[in-house]
Formats: structure tokens, sequence, C-alpha cells
């Protein structure tokens, strides 16, 4: 159904849609329309089976989502700027745990000097903290991608944060496309957990983990992240066929065909991009303009294909990493670096593992070989690794990872049945 509707309504009525049954959430601006009209769905019982938590802070969303998240429900917040700083201890908790938790990042700037407008700032603050970044162009984009949100969440068992401008797209008035509950519900399963709290079958979540299984958990995070890139093109396709339009996908191109410049960006600035380029065009200039949706997992692979013809690249982003430069930038750089196999990455040493001179050595004769990967993991252990998918693979309620491994190694005690 066509609306004429504030970007912040149209996300919550699409977050209402997926019928979450915890909402947790803190004033902040400019996310605060959002969970305010939710809060009105649930007072007026528009949005039933859901229970609209007030929390103290930030920090307590994220906390209330985690602890509602691990009960097996499905929980739903949305924050910004000091906002998201503020919970990011939680947030990187809500990762490392595996929960299925879905956010709305309204983009704001982050002080000092304090500034309530947009850029991409704070998002870009937590882009390696575990959660899949989706990035919404338009508000119907924004909507639609929601919806999908919920679905990758589920599937892989990872917490995923929706960004969308704030203010620019927040607060604008658009024509939508609004789905009807029955084109949700046949899009979006329902809740179903691989881990949840349950009395029954008693588990342990956020068990401490040493060097013995701390570097398998983090790759089995890193592994999930990746499945998303398998996952989200075929979605893409199946959300066109059940709602009738092109929404989500890792990226999107625009006259990049023959384009000998290709400019990169993220969010709402890319409708002025594509505006500039078609009148660019209309002088005779080839140039083109490539959005990226999905910015963690980064689409190495998909943006170098996007990018092969391209005699020059422009990135155009909204955040600053202070010292270094452009954040996307170094992002589109990684993409033909790993590709020319002469920069190689070994993540060594996480959670305390010791790093020997042995396992070095392998490695830099490895590279000098030609046969190291674009990325290692120094001493994995690939059995170890193998035992958890398997578990993953085999049941749907496999529990969650930390503790499989740990016992997997004989550090925790067998599961009292």
């Amino acid at each position: 159904m066509l609306k004429q509707i504030e970007g912040s309504r149209a996300v919550a009525e699409a977050v209402a849609l997926c019928r979450p049954e915890v909402i947790c959430a803190y004033p902040i601006s400019p996310q605060t329309h959002i969970v305010e009209a939710l809060g009105e769905l649930v007072k007026g019982g528009e949005l039933s089976s859901c229970e609209f938590i007030n929390v103290e802070s930030e920090f307590a969303a994220m906390s209330v989502a985690i602890g509602a998240a691990a009960a097996g429900a499905r929980s739903y917040t949305a924050t910004a700027s000091q906002g998201l700083l503020f919970m990011a201890e939680a947030v990187y908790n809500a990762a490392g745990l595996g929960l299925p938790i879905v956010m709305t990042v309204a983009n704001r700037a982050i002080g000092a000097p304090i500034n309530i407008w947009n850029d991409h700032t704070d998002v870009m603050s937590q882009r390696d903290c575990g959660w899949i970044l989706l990035f919404a162009e338009t508000n119907q984009e924004a909507l639609d991608l929601h919806i999908e949100a919920f679905r990758l969440a589920q599937a892989l068992s990872l917490p995923v944060m929706v960004c969308m401008d704030g203010f620019i797209l927040t607060h604008a008035y658009e024509r939508v496309d609004m789905p009807s509950q029955e084109q949700v519900d046949a899009f979006l399963p329902p809740f179903d957990p691989r881990q949840v709290l349950d009395p029954a079958r008693p588990v342990s979540m956020g068990a401490m983990v040493g060097p013995e299984a701390f570097m398998e958990v983090r790759y089995l995070e890193h592994v999930r992240q990746m499945r998303a890139l398998e996952l989200i093109p075929g979605w893409a396709e199946q959300f066109r066929d059940a709602f009738g339009r092109d929404s989500g996908g890792l990226l999107h191109a625009y006259r990049t065909e023959d384009a000998e410049t290709i400019v990169v960006a993220l969010g709402s600035v890319l409708g002025t991009i594509k505006d500039t380029v078609d009148e660019m065009r209309a002088r005779g200039e080839r140039i083109g303009v490539l959005g990226i949706t999905c910015f963690r997992p980064w689409p190495a692979n998909t943006v170098r294909d996007a990018l092969a013809g391209a005699k020059r690249i422009v990135v155009v982003e909204k955040s600053i990493a202070v010292g270094l430069g452009g954040i996307v930038s170094a992002n589109v750089r990684t993409s033909f670096a790993g590709h020319a196999d002469t920069v190689y990455t070994v993540v060594a040493g996480l959670g305390g593992r010791s790093i020997t001179r042995q396992s070095l050595a392998r490695v830099f004769a490895s590279a000098a070989a030609g046969t190291l990967p674009p990325l290692t993991f120094l001493d994995l252990d690939h059995g170890l690794v193998e035992r958890a998918l398997a578990r993953e693979r085999d049941t749907r309620h496999s529990g969650p990872v930390a503790e499989g491994l740990l016992r997997d190694v004989g550090l925790v005690a067998a599961r009292i049945s």
C-alpha cells in the first residue's frame, strides 16, 4: 500500500510487521520518532504479543535486548551517535554471543564538538564489532532492509544494524510502498533461535573462554558473517519476487557499464551523486556510481568485479579515520590488494594465544612461496572448528558456540540430562 509517511514512522511500521516480541529503547535524536511510533503501536494494541520496555540508558537498551534474545524473543532496539558509543560494550557482547538482534542506527555525528546532524562516524566506530551492517539509500530501502535484517539475523544467529541517515531520511516525508502483514509473514519465517536459555536444556551463554578456544570462537563469528555474502543476493531476488521491487543486495550499480570514473558511496548521498552523474553524462562524460548496501561483511569480490573496468575510483564518505583518512576507501583498496596477492593478513594471538617463532616462520615461508592465502588465522584448530560447524549443520538448536567449543576441548562438564 502506498503511503506518504515520515521515514521514522515507515521503519516503525515495518518493524511491527516483523512481529518483534521485545522492544527496548532509550530516546536520542534522530532515532526517537522510531521507538515513539513503536510504543504507540504496542500501547494501542496494533502490535500485540510484544513488550515495550522503557530503559534508563542506551547501555540498558542493548543489555535488555541481549537478555530478551537469550530467552528466545525476537528483539529490536534503535539508537544513534553517542547512544551507540554508550552501548558499545553490550554491542560487542551481542555479536560475540551470536544473538539475532536487529537495531536501527539513525546515523549522526559524534562530539566533541556537539553536533546533532548526519554523518557516519557513529556506526563506523563500531564497524568491526561483529554485527552485520546494512546501509539504506532511501526511506523505501530503509523499510525493506529491516524486513530482510530480521530474516538474516535469525538465519545466521548474528545481530544486524540497519543504518539510515539521521534527519535526511528519518525526518523526511516520502512515499513508500508498505507491505501487508501477509507478505511479510510469507517472507520472514516464524522466530526459531539457534540458541535459547531453557531450564529443560541448560547451557551457558557468556562462558569465559581462554587461549585454547578464543580464536576459534572469533573465527566462527567471521565464518557466519561471510555466509551473509552468499545469502543476501539470493534473498534480494526473493524479495523482488515477493514484493515487486528491488531492494537490499550487497551493492547496486548505476550507469557503470562503460564508466571510466566510478564513484563509491553509502547512504542517502547516493541520490545527490546520481543526479550529478546524470548531468555529467548529458555532457558526454563516462561516469557511474556504485552504492554499497552491505558494508559488513565487506563484499570484496563483488566490489572488485563492479569496479574492474574503471580507470579511476572516487570514494565519497561521511566519516574519517583520524590519523589515517578514509574508512570506506580503505575497504575498497582491500578488494584490489587481496586480488593482487601482494598484501596478506595474518590474524594471531587472539585471546592470549601464544605466537611462536615456528608458526611465524611457517607463514612467512608460505608468503615467500606464493602459497599463503590473503587471510590466515595463525594456528587455528581446524578440527575444533569443523566440529562446531557440524553441530550447526546437524541441528538448528546447536546452542552457544563458546560453550560447545569448550566442551570439545574438555573444559566444561558434560550437559546435565
